[in-house]
């Protein structure tokens, strides 16, 4: 297995696999199930996904269909949206879940971070970290699937996340999540050297070169949905994932 983790981040909206461009114009691409199902065979090593209406509606995960992708998921498992309390935590795990990862919540409340890194160890909490860049060219956190402002500093949140007990970060810029134009590499690079917990970069990845682009400035792991779910400038719907000899090339030198 390679050190650098390369993760399909699939996105949810009323139980169907959904892809848009900087958190807006969510189309229907397909069903979870059979997305899982192809990056069972592409043997991919962790997959991702997120349900984006699910705080937005108030209301807590989908777990009858969280269920049904842990059953069909022969890799480790990460799901966030929605999610409140310790009591849902415990129950996504109790689902298959491995990791949970926390945004909104967070934003407002680190304790939950704090309580279930306790319980269930920092390695399964992880905390997503969506940013902008203001009009004076400072970013910003935002929650609620990018619909809310917080005034947070990401830098600054970073740590504050990282000391309450997460295990690692996903970081995402809204403005280049879904557009295929690269990675935020600033933004990359300030939070990398911050913190000393992982860093997953999301958020505009459109190739390879990407992917290495953000390890080189210290990015632990990359993460990308369009990439994995379109194809051409069209954007014909196609589950794909680079083969494991094409990544090994990629990361070798790093390794």
């Amino acid at each position: 297995m390679l050190k650098t983790r390369v993760i399909p981040i699939l996105l949810l909206q009323n139980g169907g696999l959904v892809k848009g461009e900087k958190f807006k114009n969510h189309k229907y691409v397909g069903d979870p199930i059979n997305a899982v199902r192809i990056f069972n065979e592409k043997e991919v090593d962790e997959l991702a996904f997120l349900d984006i209406s699910a705080t937005l509606e108030k209301r807590e995960p989908n777990y009858e269909l969280i269920a049904d992708i842990a059953t069909e998921a022969f890799m480790p498992l990460a799901y966030g949206g929605g999610i409140s309390s310790l009591t849902q935590i415990e129950k996504l795990f109790r689902l298959g879940v491995e990791k949970v990862i926390i945004n909104s919540t967070s934003a407002k409340n680190t304790n939950l971070v704090k309580e279930a890194s306790l319980i269930a160890g920092a390695q399964s909490i992880v905390v997503a970290i969506d940013v902008k860049k203001t009009l004076l060219g400072r970013y910003e956190v935002f929650t609620h699937n990018g619909t809310q402002k917080t005034a947070l500093n990401p830098i600054e949140y970073a740590l504050i996340v990282q000391e309450a007990g997460a295990g690692e970060i996903i970081l995402t810029n809204i403005e280049l999540e879904g557009t295929a134009k690269g990675y935020d590499l600033e933004i990359i690079e300030k939070v990398t050297q911050a913190v000393s917990i992982p860093v997953i970069a999301h958020g505009g990845a459109a190739n390879l070169a990407d992917f290495k682009q953000a390890v080189d400035i210290g990015a632990s792991a990359v993460a990308a949905g369009s990439m994995f779910t379109f194809h051409g400038k069209h954007k014909a719907v196609l589950i794909t994932y680079p083969s494991y000899t094409e990544l090994e090339n990629l990361f070798l030198e790093r390794e």
